[in-house]
């Protein structure tokens, strides 16, 4: 069994790196489902879009939505044609690709094309956006590749995209999908590359970051409590 160093708690979660190498850290929950960024995620309507219109907050304060002023406080701007959905807003996500306008779609990271993670506000650890992680479903072995690419309430972990969720084969419906437990999370502090990346890319650099960490043997070890296929 790994040698675990506990670093914090939140909610049922506990977050350990390893006391020889201090390269990721690491923690066990279950998965909820972000729609933020996908073009479909919100809808003027409240009920066309991929998720609930009151995930993104609420007039006065939307807090995942580009808005005419810039701030919460502002009227949400709906696609026109030329944008990828016409008539759903524009979803936000903390990682953001600069080379887009801020009223552009694709500006933020599409939740249902790329594997992502939300983490904590004020979180620490060395965790910035960008950041890698392989994700795991113990129960059935699979696992695949992600980004850090939302921050999300500093008292709550376990949150991904619906691309991550579909890779693991997780019902991914940000609505009514998820699940409760059984998800290993490995995040590599310090070592996001230059924004934006496709989802080969980050296959490609999370594969590497998995490899030298010690690969799915080490992430059994550093996990006993789950229930691991053979």
């Amino acid at each position: 069994m790994a040698n675990l160093k506990f670093l914090k708690r939140i909610g049922y979660s506990n977050i350990n790196t390893l006391d020889d190498d201090d390269s990721a850290f690491f923690y066990a929950s279950g998965m909820e489902i972000d729609a933020d960024g996908a073009y479909h995620a919100y809808n003027p309507d409240g009920k066309s879009g991929l998720d609930y219109l009151a995930n993104a907050g609420h007039p006065g304060n939307w807090w995942a939505l580009v808005t005419d002023n810039g701030q919460p406080s502002g009227t949400p701007l709906v696609q026109t044609d030329d944008d990828p959905a016409p008539g759903f807003y524009i979803s936000t996500t903390s990682l953001e690709d600069a080379n887009c306008d801020p009223k552009d779609p694709r500006r933020y990271v599409n939740a249902e094309a790329i594997n992502f993670i939300v983490l904590p506000g004020r979180l620490g650890l060395g965790a910035k956006l960008g950041d890698f992680a392989v994700v795991i479903r113990s129960y059935t072995g699979a696992y695949d590749y992600a980004v850090y690419a939302d921050v999300g309430p500093a008292n709550k972990i376990g949150e991904a995209s619906i691309a991550l969720a579909n890779a693991l084969g997780i019902p991914s419906s940000p609505k009514t999908g998820g699940i409760g437990h059984g998800i290993a999370y490995i995040v590599f502090p310090g070592s996001a590359q230059n924004w934006p990346l496709s989802q080969p890319d980050i296959d490609q650099y999370g594969a590497q970051l998995f490899s030298k960490w010690g690969g799915l043997d080490k992430a059994k070890e550093c996990f006993p409590d789950l229930n691991w296929t053979q």
